[in-house]
């Protein structure tokens, strides 16, 4: 009796908490960043600020990778990008790196984007400082996954930084620069994690990253995860829209808004393609979904999907046994036509009272 009292007082205080303690807000990108900003005068101010540390461990989680780019013309020289470890660049395949990030406050990032083919001129003389575009926040949804402020961009290859915007984006999947103008790129903006907001879906920049455009959403929970480019024809990209919702007891990671959107005039509006009919999966077990053009042939795109679909279960009425899965998703009239002697067999096997009686 005792017992039964205090799993009903369990039951009872988890409701209570769920209703009258909700979700708190999240905390807005302004104050994050202001938080930042003070932890980074008191560092200033500190009489340990110049003893240089090591990280000697341990280290759990650590090095995930989340994006690579690769000099084309030259494969010896890339950036990489860690979720929670900032931006990395090397110029001897790989036998060193430079950290070139480490001079800001956000060293979580989603996704960069390098523009190989501009480099600055200084008296005369070309050098390779390259332009890179760092959206923060990695777009992996996991427990441990960090929030960031927007988009950081380079021009001087890490030197000196400057903050583009979009705050409250949180999480980074993809930008695109345009091949040929530097001052256009899109942004594939994934949202907060744990809270619906608006800052999702595609956003359009024509002057640097100085203003924003939002040219595509979806909902508050269904954010842009992946784009991609023509690289022919500029005006002609493609969007992949993910919806997702973490809360600190599970994860909704498929939804109907999930899809893939094409525009032909820039990304300055979108279709959706993947609807019924399409020929592509629907309905509301759409996941993650991950994108790329074919360059040699822009009319063969390629599609990823974490298809969370489940297995139908097939019922046999000559099963010796039956097996738990069979229960999951069966109707009234299937487990009416289930044979009463094997339930009352599959009841003992998984440790049922034996004068267990079936009545239907």
């Amino acid at each position: 009796m005792l017992r039964l009292l205090k799993m009903l007082f369990s039951l009872v205080f988890i409701h209570f908490s769920l209703v009258v303690f909700p979700q708190v807000n999240p905390t807005p990108a302004g104050e994050r960043m202001q938080g930042m900003d003070q932890r980074r005068k008191l560092q200033a101010q500190s009489p340990l600020n110049s003893i240089k540390f090591r990280n000697i461990g341990p280290t759990i989680m650590s090095g995930r990778v989340v994006d690579v780019d690769v000099n084309p013309e030259d494969p010896t020289e890339f950036y990489v990008a860690y979720a929670t470890g900032g931006l990395w660049h090397t110029n001897n395949n790989g036998q060193s790196f430079t950290p070139i990030m480490d001079n800001l406050d956000m060293l979580f990032i989603g996704d960069i984007a390098v523009n190989w083919e501009k480099t600055t001129v200084a008296k005369g003389v070309s050098v390779t400082d390259r332009i890179i575009w760092v959206g923060t926040g990695e777009v992996n949804s996991s427990r441990s996954s960090y929030a960031g402020v927007g988009i950081y961009k380079t021009i001087d290859n890490g030197k000196n930084w400057e903050y583009k915007g979009l705050p409250e984006s949180h999480h980074i999947g993809k930008i695109q620069l345009h091949p040929t103008n530097e001052n256009i790129a899109w942004v594939a903006v994934l949202g907060h994690l744990y809270s619906p907001n608006k800052e999702r879906g595609v956003y359009k920049t024509a002057d640097g990253g100085k203003t924003w455009k939002q040219t595509l959403f979806a909902d508050d929970n269904t954010g842009a995860v992946d784009l991609d480019i023509n690289t022919t024809n500029p005006n002609e990209l493609y969007a992949a829209m993910w919806y997702r919702t973490r809360r600190a007891w599970k994860f909704e990671e498929s939804g109907k808004s999930s899809g893939i959107y094409k525009s032909t005039d820039g990304g300055d509006n979108w279709t959706l393609i993947s609807g019924p009919g399409s020929g592509f999966m629907s309905g509301d077990k759409i996941g993650r979904i991950g994108l790329a053009v074919y360059p040699k042939n822009p009319n063969l795109v390629w599609a990823v999907v974490d298809n969370n679909t489940p297995k139908p279960a097939e019922i046999k009425a000559n099963d010796s046994l039956y097996k738990k899965d069979l229960f999951k998703n069966i109707s009234k009239e299937e487990f009416a036509a289930l044979k009463t002697n094997l339930i009352e067999t599959f009841l003992r096997k998984n440790g049922f009272p034996v004068n267990t009686m079936v009545s239907r």
